[in-house]
């Protein structure tokens, strides 16, 4: 290895990875353009640092640092998809997409159906929600239910750096407009690089870990809270399979049916609401299509219904938590 020779990262965390996604798709492609509000170089690269160093790469006419109107920074985005640009719109926190919905429902989702196929919007919206920081109830929701019921859209989170870095890239390429969720708690969480070009499959599940006796499925940053659990119940004998969904919609059915109808048992986990959420629709799927081989209910497990509070004692009792995740497996086992 000579002195020039750059030493590729063994380790990354969310945002180092994200980043890397976006720096190569630029690099691959000359449509591909980042707009939202400061996340050129000379406003930081965005508040969480996500796009740093970008502008500074490709210059402002490539990463374009936009007024604060979510609702012209998602129009400018679908026109630009539009007319042949593939651009990645970050909004700066997942509550103020509500600003937009009426360009992301009314528009980016609709207009390859209103075409006859004709028109395909491919357009990313980047955006960061999460509890358990301290940011309130205007800024933590997870609200991934609202787009996965839209028909035209994709959804679509992380539980890992890699993935992230995967997903991004995917997301990019694909001529359908995209939801990409990303974790603000978990921005900082290590694990492995990917490799150079590495990108995951839009709608394929991942096994996170094998088990026989309980499926445990989920997506973001629930999947490293069961997979914690998994570890810990394997000591009571009890053996945990975990599904990563990745994409949540349009998400694995297989991949889902196939661990459950081998393990005969089911725990849904995400951080969003329990009621009314992505939980049901899975629940629902896996009664409708193994209700004879199930051995016991599936179980749904996810935050209180109620928004996300600020105070530090009440925002914890309102998340889900690991002693949440176990107490449904042993439902599932009859403890």
């Amino acid at each position: 290895m000579n002195a020039e020779t750059p030493v590729r990262a063994t380790k990354m965390n969310f945002i180092q990875a994200i980043n890397l996604g976006l720096d190569e798709a630029m690099a691959a492609d000359r449509r591909v353009i980042l707009m939202g509000e400061d996340i050129a170089d000379d406003q930081g690269g965005g508040v969480f640092t996500v796009t740093r160093g970008l502008s500074a790469k490709y210059g402002a006419a490539r990463v374009r640092s936009t007024p604060i109107s979510e609702q012209a920074i998602v129009g400018a985005a679908v026109g630009a998809a539009i007319a042949g640009y593939r651009p990645v719109a970050e909004i700066m926190l997942m509550n103020f997409i509500a600003v937009a919905m009426d360009q992301v429902v009314n528009h980016a989702a609709k207009l390859r159906f209103m075409s006859g196929g004709q028109t395909h919007v491919p357009l990313v919206i980047r955006t960061a929600t999460g509890a358990g920081v301290g940011f309130g109830g205007q800024h933590s929701d997870m609200l991934e239910a609202w787009f996965a019921h839209v028909p035209g859209l994709k959804v679509v989170t992380a539980s890992n750096p890699a993935d992230a870095k995967g997903l991004i890239r995917s997301c990019i390429e694909d001529d359908d407009p995209c939801i990409f969720i990303e974790n603000t708690a978990a921005y900082g969480t290590s694990g492995p690089a990917p490799a150079p070009g590495y990108t995951v499959p839009l709608g394929r599940a991942a096994v996170a870990r094998e088990g026989r006796d309980v499926t445990v499925i989920g997506y973001g940053a629930a999947i490293p809270h069961a997979l914690a659990v998994a570890q810990a119940m394997q000591a009571d004998g009890i053996s945990v399979e975990v599904i990563d969904l990745r994409t949540i919609a349009p998400f694995d059915e297989a991949a889902v049916l196939v661990s459950v109808a081998k393990t005969g048992r089911a725990v849904v986990v995400h951080e969003a609401v329990r009621k009314f959420g992505v939980g049901a629709e899975i629940s629902s799927l896996i009664h409708e299509h193994l209700f004879a081989t199930l051995k016991a209910p599936v179980q749904r497990v996810g935050s209180a219904y109620a928004p996300v509070p600020f105070s530090p004692v009440l925002e914890k009792a309102f998340l889900y938590s690991r002693d949440d995740i176990s107490a449904a497996i042993l439902r599932t086992m009859g403890r």
